[in-house]
Order: C-alpha cells, then sequence, then structure tokens
C-alpha cells in the first residue's frame, strides 16, 4: 500500500509590521516533531512566511563560519532573515546578491528573547529569489487582501486563533489593516488593479514545482 508524501505546510503572506508582532509560538500536538507555529495578530497560524521586499543591507555574522544575515523592507517595515551551514542555498544568495534588490523569500519563522525580555521575530529562509518590481507590487497587493479579510474574520465565532491572538497579544486588528492599505496606495495604478484580480492564491503551498520552494520560473509563486 503506498503512501503519499508529507505536504508543506502553507505559506502564509504577512507584512513586516504584523510579523514582528507574531512573537507566541505553539504546537499543536506533543509529538517532539510537530511543527511549530508562529500566531499572527490577525488570527492565523504561520509555520512557513511568504514576503516580497527590498534586501538592503547584508552582513556575515558569523564568527567560525559563514552566518549571513538581511536586512529585507516591505512598504510597513523590516524582515531580518539569517542563513548559515544549515540553509546553503540561501547563504550562497545572500553572499551572492548586491543591495539594494527585490526579493522573494520563503522561510520559517524564528522567534528569540532578549536579555530584556524583549521577543524578537526573524525568518530562516528555505529560498531567496531576486525579483522584478512588478513581482513586489502584486506580493503587496495580494498580501493587503488576505490581510484585510483576516482582520474582517477576527470577530467570528469558531475562529480558533483569532480567540488565541486575542488572549495572548494586547494588539488591535485593525491597525494592520490600516498598515495594509497605507501599502496599497504606495502602488501606482497598476498596482491597485492587480489587487482584485484575485489570480494569485495566497494561502495555497508556495513550494510549487522545484525542489527548493520556487515555481518553475525559478521565483515563490505569487
Amino acid at each position: 500500500m503506498s503512501q503519499s508524501a508529507p505536504t508543506r505546510e502553507v505559506a502564509r503572506r504577512a507584512f513586516a509590521t504584523e510579523f514582528n508582532d507574531a512573537g507566541y509560538t505553539f504546537t499543536e500536538s506533543d509529538d517532539e516533531r510537530a511543527p511549530v507555529y508562529a500566531l499572527l495578530p490577525t488570527g492565523e497560524s504561520s509555520n512557513r512566511v511568504f514576503f516580497v521586499g527590498t534586501l538592503t543591507e547584508k552582513e556575515d555574522v558569523g564568527e567560525d563560519s559563514e552566518y549571513w544575515r538581511g536586512r529585507i523592507v516591505d512598504p510597513t517595515g523590516t524582515f531580518f532573515v539569517y542563513a548559515g551551514q544549515y540553509q546553503p542555498e540561501a547563504a550562497s544568495k545572500l553572499r551572492d546578491l548586491e543591495p539594494p534588490a527585490y526579493v522573494a523569500v520563503v522561510g520559517k519563522p524564528r522567534t528569540y528573547e532578549t536579555d530584556d525580555g524583549t521577543v524578537r521575530v526573524s525568518v530562516r529562509p528555505e529560498s531567496i529569489t531576486e525579483v522584478d518590481a512588478a513581482t513586489r507590487d502584486r506580493w503587496v497587493a495580494e498580501t493587503a487582501r488576505r490581510t484585510v479579510e483576516r482582520v474582517a474574520a477576527f470577530d467570528d465565532e469558531g475562529n480558533e486563533y483569532a480567540r488565541m491572538a486575542r488572549e495572548e497579544y494586547d494588539y488591535d486588528p485593525e491597525t494592520y489593516k490600516a498598515a495594509a492599505l497605507s501599502a496599497l496606495e504606495d502602488l501606482d495604478e497598476s498596482g491597485d488593479e492587480l489587487a482584485d484580480d484575485g489570480s494569485a492564491d495566497a494561502d495555497a503551498d508556495v513550494s510549487g514545482d522545484a525542489p527548493d520552494g520556487t515555481g518553475p520560473a525559478g521565483a515563490p509563486e505569487p
């Protein structure tokens, strides 16, 4: 009897302003290999994240071996990605890229607590792909739509992740809606049209057909 191969977790779209507030993580079983999820404040679980922005800085912060840190900005804030020997393709890409550059990233949320108790959120990238401005604009438009949808469903009865977000966070989901709408305002008319085309399924597995988390064209599917 054949068994189907395990599928990857869905990669969620989130703007930096919301992602950086997603400091609470959890698992849904006691299995030591159970996936770890970050809880988005708009009421969604995220084991993987998909974002597009401008790589503005990169730095090798490793001591004994290469460990690259990248600073990637979207219209709402900054993502930090870290890649080393266990993410060789992503680390190699960071090494080769020259800022500024538009990049699409698929990766896993990671949290750590500073000495003063502040929780910082970063991304361990599975793939980093250089893209163009049009891809960035499509991502902004679709991510804004998804963010607004999550906020609209936040008070729905039975929305367990929204209920968890109310318990774990003291954030007003409307602030993320405002940030999403502000991001849309930064797009030109073509970007505004993309917000309504519905062509990209944000909550589809963006791994596509390639083993490195990219689509057939080499860029993460938007």
